[in-house]
């Protein structure tokens, strides 16, 4: 036993080969580690370019004073009339406003239209004539209409995220599985039954696929929303920094636009992950 355990000790170690799961760690370490360093690169270059002004201090600043800018309108409302808090808050009330109001008219018309034949018949063509208008180009029409007010951006925002609902809660009901429709109507189901219980379930996927979307499309169509003679909100600090020729709030506030709409889309995905692991189709 002596000598064998003495040859065993002689033998050369053989390294043992990664599982797949730790080289898939290592590589997404990697790949993160790639990600961060271009992006303080880019902020870098950025801040010599803007430093060493082979860029005009009136068209674009650098990340330093952008910091410090971004503290700044976090309290003080100079130059254009409020806080950074204060026109996101104006902004939210806006997007949310016509995003929920699509919501509540879209998703049930598309989901309708998908099941009812004679809906579908009746409805498409009105439809398919008004969803390729822009929404900007009813701009002029909602200002005849409701006024420069609330309701008017609304409106706008409106027109924005309706289509996206109804198209994809229109598609999602049409995919519903033939054979689970055969089986209901075979034990007995009501139209209504096998609508509510089969139709539904099955298209919430695509019905939460629409609602990024028009969640998207909502907070995107803010600026041009609130050219309607806003006095606050992001889109209106965007556009005051333009008559004052300050980069740094243009800058702010597309930046700000684009975080607060991330966010967004992050509670939808879990409210997405939460209500489509409960709404299961049953028979």
């Amino acid at each position: 036993m002596d000598a064998i355990e003495a040859a065993a000790c002689k033998l050369p170690l053989v390294p043992r080969e990664p599982t797949p799961y730790a080289l898939k760690l290592k590589a997404s370490a990697r790949d993160n580690y790639i990600s961060i360093v271009s992006f303080l690169v880019f902020l870098v270059a950025w801040e010599l370019v803007c430093r060493l002004g082979i860029i005009g201090a009136y068209q674009l600043v650098p990340p330093s004073q952008l910091v410090t800018t971004f503290i700044m309108k976090l309290t003080n409302a100079n130059p254009d009339g409020g806080t950074l808090f204060e026109h996101t808050e104006t902004s939210l009330i806006l997007a949310l406003t016509g995003f929920g109001a699509a919501v509540l008219i879209g998703v049930p018309l598309g989901l309708f239209m998908g099941w009812y034949k004679p809906l579908d018949i009746m409805v498409t063509p009105i439809f398919d004539a008004v969803r390729p208008i822009p929404p900007i180009a009813w701009i002029p029409l909602a200002i005849i209409w409701l006024g420069i007010g609330l309701p008017a951006k609304a409106f706008i925002i409106w027109l924005a995220a309706f289509v996206p609902c109804v198209i994809n809660s229109y598609t999602g009901i049409k995919l519903t599985n033939p054979v689970l429709i055969r089986v209901a109507q075979i034990y007995g189901a009501s139209n209504w039954e096998i609508f509510y219980k089969i139709g539904v379930p099955s298209a919430i996927p695509m019905v939460f696929t629409g609602l990024k979307l028009s969640l998207n499309a909502s907070w995107t169509t803010l600026v041009a929303a609130e050219l309607l003679a806003a006095s606050q909100g992001l889109g209106y600090l965007i556009q005051m920094g333009r008559r004052l020729a300050k980069p740094d709030l243009i800058i702010v506030g597309m930046l700000t636009i684009g975080f607060t709409g991330a966010l967004m889309s992050w509670g939808l995905n879990r409210i997405e992950a939460r209500f489509a692991s409960s709404k299961r189709v049953r028979l």
